[in-house]
């Protein structure tokens, strides 16, 4: 046998092995894909049909429009080619109840840092394509339309219409809450502003908020303690946040979170760049980590 010829099975079998791995990513994406657009479809059936996978990807149709996973993009047909252009939309591990707090040690911390200055000069951004069609708001003066005024532990603000049943029912378990948890009856005394339907993007980032889709609410409740709110304001302050733990926080009660998780929100409280005011309509979210809501469809 040659020298030639003995290469020749080791380039097949390295060639083999480059095919299989490039196959396992390729089906690991489709089926995170096929996740995805499922539980999206699972989360807004009035809006978006069943998932289906169509032209090499998972696909799901709003108000009859076609958008791709495309590598957790979420692109209409059209720009599915300029993929890399846009940074991937945030389907997260978002955990049952909050993790025990450690304090970071030395190497977690500098990553922390590293994560805070890449965030906030990424120049690439979401698209907000599917967004803006899931809640026909795609600047200013439709999301506007798209808007009613609600009555919400005792102050008014501006809701995205298709979630007003929600928030009516999340107001009524929370004063049901109330009368019997002194706790939570505190908590509702506490409060100082809300805030809902607000046209901006995310602090620091160019992505936009889901204030823009009346589909968040900020609950601001007083502090005597000096309390740590929102990671931002805790990093203006000169304070490392990732080194504030839970107790330094404030936390509305469990039970608040519990019943807002149950009617389709998550919790800022629990991501890592807290937001513990903060509470946005994700039921895909909590769907695709098996946290379980009140079927209310």
């Amino acid at each position: 046998m040659t020298r030639k010829n003995a290469k020749a099975p080791l380039f097949v079998m390295l060639f083999m092995l480059f095919f299989m791995r490039q196959h396992f990513l390729h089906a690991q994406t489709l089926n995170q894909g096929e996740q995805v657009m499922k539980a999206l479809a699972a989360a807004y059936p009035d809006r978006i049909g069943r998932a289906v996978f169509r032209n090499g990807d998972w696909a799901v149709q709003v108000y009859g429009v076609w958008f791709y996973y495309a590598d957790g993009r979420l692109l209409p047909e059209e720009l599915r080619l300029k993929a890399t252009e846009y940074d991937p939309q945030t389907f997260y591990r978002y955990p049952r109840d909050l993790p025990e707090w450690k304090a970071p040690d030395t190497e977690t911390a500098a990553q922390f840092r590293s994560m805070e200055q890449r965030r906030s000069s990424r120049t690439t951004k979401r698209s907000q394509h599917f967004f803006d069609a899931l809640w026909r708001a795609s600047d200013k003066n439709e999301a506007y339309e798209h808007v009613k005024t609600i009555r919400f532990l005792g102050r008014n603000i501006l809701v995205h219409y298709s979630i007003l049943e929600e928030f009516a029912l999340i107001e009524e378990a929370i004063n049901k809450e109330a009368k019997v948890n002194a706790q939570v009856r505190q908590w509702l005394n506490a409060i100082t502003s809300l805030s809902a339907w607000n046209w901006r993007n995310i602090a620091d980032v160019q992505s936009r908020s889901f204030h823009s889709y009346g589909a968040a609410v900020d609950i601001q409740v007083k502090t005597l303690r000096g309390e740590e709110t929102y990671w931002l304001w805790t990093s203006q302050k000169g304070v490392d946040w990732w080194s504030v733990p839970y107790q330094s926080r404030l936390h509305p009660p469990d039970v608040v979170v519990k019943i807002f998780e149950s009617y389709g929100f998550v919790w800022g409280g629990k991501w890592l760049f807290y937001d513990t005011m903060h509470f946005e309509y994700r039921p895909e979210v909590l769907i695709l980590n098996n946290i379980p809501m009140k079927d209310i469809r």
